[in-house]
């Protein structure tokens, strides 16, 4: 019997991905293990594998198709000895959308029925109890647009909410959709451009950031640090490696940030409504650049974690990060975030807040500085760092502890050895 391939749940929170390629074409022979296609999340690419032996017979979602909602049948595979007569007979099924059956509340079996005048009535919408049944894509454009679904009447199977639904509802003709996407035109007086389509990630990270400084009141501490101490003992540390691996600066600064937080746990904290959360481990969220965007792959426990282990692991997360290629394992969670803009010759800057995290540190260039010490001028190499603080969870008093905590490690970097 044929076996319908559904589009896979990548993530605890994925509703939808993207078909970004198949890897097998209809007709091909298919082995479990055998990489079927390719499928983009906001954070990453994975590989779909299949699980059975066969051929695959019928796909049903082409190449670069956006939006598909997760247990989509995706495609088909035929098992051994079936061919296009089982194909052509086989139904495909719709994915789960129909709710359970909901019991009739006493009050709803007491509601009168209205009167008829002789008239059809049209079809209104009409407020919904409990969880509103609607399409990712069709929530996606009313929290963008910024409908509520409960008053949006569903034209989908079993009465479910779809994208005309919500476009009728915002005035939109769905007709005219594709001609909205269209290149927009220069407005009077404005030049020329080009317009770059908006991939998964970069919408996502535009709607995480406005949220976070609409929604999280930032506060900013600075302060200055002497890496000297910190940049012979990298080298000293390297050199005795012999090769084996290569400690960064951030590595080091994200092992005495770590440690910084075990030593003041009142800002290894997140904000929430039933509470303020304190973690009980340190995981760093470190800020990865690539193509089109940002990923921020974690180093779970880095307070208990060797130099060398936490630069191994930086290494292969980065790698895999650069190459979409990360778990969302690996990507989801982390009590705070580390960013790093040195290396582009950047002396200071301030982060935006990686929600629901309460604090992120942003580290800029370290640069040979004059500075005042035992009353004379000295040069001293110093490296200017800003923790962004969200002020629910974390006070101004904590904040200043832990970059306290934070200067004197990297001061005195032999302290986060022992």
């Amino acid at each position: 019997m044929p076996i319908q391939i559904l589009m896979p749940a990548l993530s605890p929170t994925m509703t939808e991905g993207t078909l970004a390629r198949w890897h097998k074409r209809e007709g091909q022979a298919v082995k479990s293990g055998d990489v079927l296609a390719e499928i983009e999340t906001d954070k990453a690419t994975m590989e779909l594998e299949a699980i059975d032996d066969g051929v695959l017979g019928r796909i049903l979602v082409p190449d670069g198709a956006e939006g598909v909602a997760v247990n989509t049948p995706i495609a088909v595979l035929l098992s051994a000895g079936e061919g296009a007569e089982a194909l052509a007979k086989f139904k495909v099924s719709a994915p789960p959308t129909v709710p359970p059956a909901v019991p009739a509340t006493p009050a709803a079996v007491a509601a009168p029925m209205p009167k008829s005048n002789g008239a059809a009535a049209a079809p209104t919408a009409q407020p919904l109890v409990g969880r509103v049944f609607a399409s990712p894509l069709a929530r996606r454009i009313a929290a963008d647009s910024g409908i509520d679904l409960r008053s949006v009447a569903g034209s989908g199977p079993s009465g479910r909410i779809v994208k005309a639904d919500v476009e009728t509802a915002h005035g939109a003709d769905p007709a005219k959709t594709v001609q909205r996407a269209r290149p927009l035109a220069p407005m009077a007086g404005e030049p020329g451009f080009e317009l770059l389509p908006l991939t998964g990630m970069r919408k996502i990270v535009a709607r995480r950031m406005t949220d976070a400084k609409q929604q999280v009141p930032h506060f900013y501490l600075t302060v200055d640090c002497e890496i000297n101490e910190l940049l012979k003992l990298r080298a000293r540390l390297n050199e005795r490696a012999a090769g084996r691996y290569k400690l960064s600066v951030n590595d080091m600064v994200l092992k005495a940030l770590a440690i910084a937080l075990k030593r003041v746990p009142a800002a290894n904290a997140a904000w929430s409504d039933a509470g303020i959360k304190l973690y009980k481990s340190v995981d760093v969220a470190v800020a990865v650049a690539v193509e089109g965007g940002l990923y921020t792959p974690v180093i779970r426990d880095a307070d208990g974690k060797g130099l060398e282990t936490i630069s191994t692991e930086m290494k292969s997360l980065a790698e895999r990060a650069r190459a979409g290629k990360l778990l969302p394992e690996e990507y989801q969670g982390g009590t705070v975030s580390l960013t790093n803009l040195g290396m582009f010759g950047v002396k200071e800057f301030a982060a935006v807040i990686n929600q629901p995290q309460g604090c992120i540190l942003a580290v800029g260039a370290g640069e040979k500085r004059p500075v005042v010490k035992n009353d004379a001028l000295a040069i001293a190499t110093v490296m200017t760092v800003t923790l962004s603080v969200d002020h629910r969870s974390v006070d101004g008093a904590v904040g200043a502890k832990l970059l306290a905590a934070f200067k004197a490690l990297v001061e005195d970097p032999l302290t986060m050895l022992l």
